[in-house]
């Protein structure tokens, strides 16, 4: 046949180390119809400031493969919720072969067609609390690309018609779909008239969605006459494909017919007759509408030159009667916050001599981001004392409904669904699907009597159950100890928990390395508590008259105490106001502080008029607020947030000592005791808070490495606070000389209280 090939790429994004599914980077792809292979290219390189990371070190990264919907992952092992489905994925892991840039390639032959997603992320690391902007952080870039070899023009098979063939001696195989619409209970597949070399030399495989594979059900017609292949309960509204190939070595022609016979449900001594109205060809009560399916015309297609149809007429075995199926009603409240409720519902009646079959329907794309829940409870007054037990057997795309074992145990030889069960004892059954496959969900009830010879139909015996079915963003909405979180990529949404104080968990409901009340109450205690220190420097500056100071270090304590009293993740949690506002206040009076007290020991003089005039400090105290006010707004966790503002006024301290030191001619301070006993030892203590801040926290240890910064920060302040200004005065006029023109102007203002006070320096020489 006739093979296209498509192209298709994401553009590359950072990944995380995981912690939860909300910290993995999701990947959305389409795979065409009739595609044969598909192959993904998953190129991953290393950067560090904007060049390669040669020097970034070598992290595995892992990448999970699945159709239809986001895999469901748990590469933590831990424990999901109760009543929880997970369904299955493949998995593939990324080492280094190049020093910053690795590619890996995994192949699916005859992939299933539709939405295929991949989901990538690094190992679980410390969880280091890093600084942003202190040093070239190392990011895993990751790139898929996929590439689609198609096949065009498939022969399509028109059940009730014969197709003949001819295999030419080059050709090793045939390749034929045919549409399956709804409400069908059996396929049959059978070749007709083989003539070859050695008799019936074919191979007949049939696969659903996809074209067959090497382990979908076959059929050697050399071992079997006639060569029949049949598939009870099919997938409806999807296409089939029958795969006719020819053993190896074969030599000559090999001329054959094929035909497919579809048997409706409801009529299951007739094969599907070829052409009728969509309705009648669904064979559904017309109260239930038209069910869709394959449109076919008035008359058959012409053949093509080395193909020839005509109709036939081939008698079906029985099957079990077609149950009607209760559609549900659809009701959206929210994403992902979606009810189905039944008509005549939520109590449902389950008669003893058929099953209760409903279709729930997931939107494409729009559903498969959420969870699917499901529950069942019965009501024991109902069972007239009887040992009924109500099974309920879940889906996706064909209803299950032959026979009582399988009604037991959800499986038949092609098909498994999830299987739910009520009884007198235990009345309420749950069950979860996180990311459902999108498509028509169907849910069958049977109630069986159980007897000394296994389940057996009831006699007489209604059972009632409320059937409860609805979309959840998450399950339990995470919980106490998680924050259900709805995510994009690009034009798709999913939700995902993230989880705190230590529980883990596709629910967060995994307490292993959950953190005691004990703990959590010790944590925020210490982060509050500690802001206490704070209250030293106060005192020492209202006893300096340092009013403004003593007002921003009150700030500070205030909104410090409270932004984390709010911002814990277990349950001892309080919030006086929203969370965004105490962070910005908490991350503003500490910067703030810091801006005050380097000011504060610059000791600026006035420039002019101080009496009229804002002095220097006050400027500087408001243009501090308002650069610091803009900065937080722009970002908030900024190295240049805390760095430039404090050697800003750094660099004005500076300027002011070295001036003062250039007009004294000597050292500013000028003694050694203020040196050793204040200022050295609040340099030391502020470094090493900074060290402990930058390199120190992590998510372990935050709250007492924290606790321990507020008490160093705090300390600092108090050591680094000028004393209190000398009050400053002039001499009285020294008695003028006669004939002299001059006199000498003195002022006795003292810097710092570190002048002798009965020493009176000469500033200037005034013109009389």
């Amino acid at each position: 046949g006739l093979f296209v090939t498509d192209y298709f790429t994401r553009t590359p994004r950072k990944l995380s180390p995981f912690r939860s599914f909300a910290s993995i980077e999701l990947f959305h792809f389409h795979i065409p119809e009739d595609t044969v292979i598909a192959v993904w290219n998953l190129i991953t390189f290393k950067e560090q400031g904007g060049t390669f990371g040669d020097q970034c070190p070598d992290r595995s990264i892992t990448v999970y493969f699945r159709s239809g919907a986001p895999s469901v992952i748990n590469p933590l092992h831990t424990h999901f919720p109760r009543d929880t489905a997970v369904p299955g994925s493949f998995a593939l892991t990324l080492t280094w072969t190049l020093p910053n840039r690795t590619t890996g390639v995994f192949n699916v032959t005859s992939p299933l067609p539709g939405d295929w997603f991949l989901a990538a992320h690094l190992p679980k690391d410390e969880g280091k609390i890093s600084v942003k902007g202190l040093y070239e952080e190392c990011q895993y870039l990751f790139q898929p690309q996929l590439i689609v070899q198609r096949l065009v023009n498939i022969a399509v098979l028109y059940p009730g018609y014969v197709t003949e063939q001819s295999m030419a001696p080059h050709n090793r195989s045939c390749l034929y779909k045919v549409f399956v619409p709804s409400y069908t209970s059996r396929v049959l597949v059978e070749v007709l008239q083989c003539r070859g070399a050695e008799g019936c030399p074919l191979w007949l495989r049939v696969r659903a969605k996809a074209p067959p594979l090497h382990n979908s059900t076959v059929l050697d017609c050399r071992e079997h006459n006639p060569c029949q292949l049949a598939l009870d309960l099919p997938f409806w509204q999807h296409w089939y494909y029958v795969l006719v190939e020819k053993h190896p070595g074969v030599p000559g022609i090999v001329s054959f017919q094929v035909t497919v016979q579809l048997t409706d449900c409801s009529r299951p001594s007739l094969a599907r007759p070829p052409f009728l109205p969509s309705s009648a060809s669904m064979n559904m009560p017309h109260s239930f509408g038209s069910a869709g399916g394959l449109v076919l015309g008035d008359s058959p297609p012409p053949a093509s030159p080395n193909r020839t149809k005509h109709q036939v007429h081939i008698a079906s075995p029985t099957s079990d009667q077609c149950w009607p199926i209760r559609p549900t009603l659809r009701n959206e409240l929210d994403t992902f916050s979606v009810h189905f409720y039944i008509f005549f519902g939520p109590n449902v009646s389950v008669p003893p001599d058929r099953p209760a079959v409903f279709v729930i329907n997931l939107l494409p794309v729009l559903d498969s981001g959420g969870v699917l829940n499901l529950e069942l409870r019965l009501n024991v007054s109902s069972l007239c004392g009887e040992n009924v037990t109500v099974f309920g057997c879940l889906n996706h795309e064909v209803p299950l409904t032959s026979g009582d074992n399988a009604s037991v145990t959800c499986e038949t030889e092609h098909l498994a669904g999830f299987l739910l069960s009520v009884n007198a004892t235990a009345s309420l059954s749950r069950l979860r699907i996180p990311y459902p496959q999108t498509g028509s969900w169907y849910l069958s009830l049977r109630s069986l009597c159980a007897t000394e010879h296994g389940f057996e139909p009831c006699t007489n015996v209604t059972a009632e159950v409320y059937l409860r079915a609805y979309l959840s963003p998450c399950i339990n909405d995470c919980g106490m100890y998680g924050q259900c979180k709805l995510l994009r990529t690009n034009n798709y949404l999913y939700a995902a928990c993230e989880c705190k104080a230590g529980w883990n968990g596709w629910g967060c409901t995994d307490n292993t390395e959950a953190f005691s009340y004990g703990f959590q109450l010790l944590s925020t205690l210490l982060l509050c508590l500690s802001n206490v220190m704070f209250v030293p420097p106060v005192a020492i500056a209202v006893r300096s008259h340092y009013l403004l100071e003593a007002a921003v270090y009150i700030f500070t304590m205030f909104f410090s105490t409270f932004y984390h009293a709010c911002d814990q993740p277990g349950i001892v949690v309080f919030c006086i106001m929203e969370y965004d506002v105490l962070q910005f206040c908490d991350f503003l009076g500490s910067l703030m502080s810091v801006w005050v007290t380097v000011i504060a020991m610059a000791r600026l003089q006035p420039v002019a008029y101080p009496d009229r005039c804002p002095t220097a400090p006050q400027v500087l105290y408001l243009l501090g607020a308002m650069l610091l006010s803009m900065a937080l707004q722009m970002d908030r966790h900024g190295l240049w947030n805390l760095l430039g503002p404090s050697l800003f006024a750094l660099g004005i301290m500076a300027i002011a000592w070295t001036a003062r030191t250039i007009q004294r001619r000597h050292c500013y301070p000028p003694t050694w005791k203020r040196w050793a006993f204040y200022l050295c030892p609040g340099a030391l203590i502020a470094a090493a808070a900074v060290l402990l801040y930058a390199f120190v926290e992590t998510e372990e240890n935050y709250f007492y490495i924290h606790s321990i910064w507020h008490l160093l920060i705090a300390g600092s302040v108090g050591f680094l606070l000028p004393p209190r200004a000398k009050p400053s005065g002039r001499l009285g006029p020294l008695p003028r000389r006669k004939g002299c023109g001059y006199q000498l102007c003195v002022n006795e203002q003292e810097e710092l209280g570190l002048v002798d006070p009965a020493v009176a320096s000469i500033n200037s020489i005034c013109t009389s």
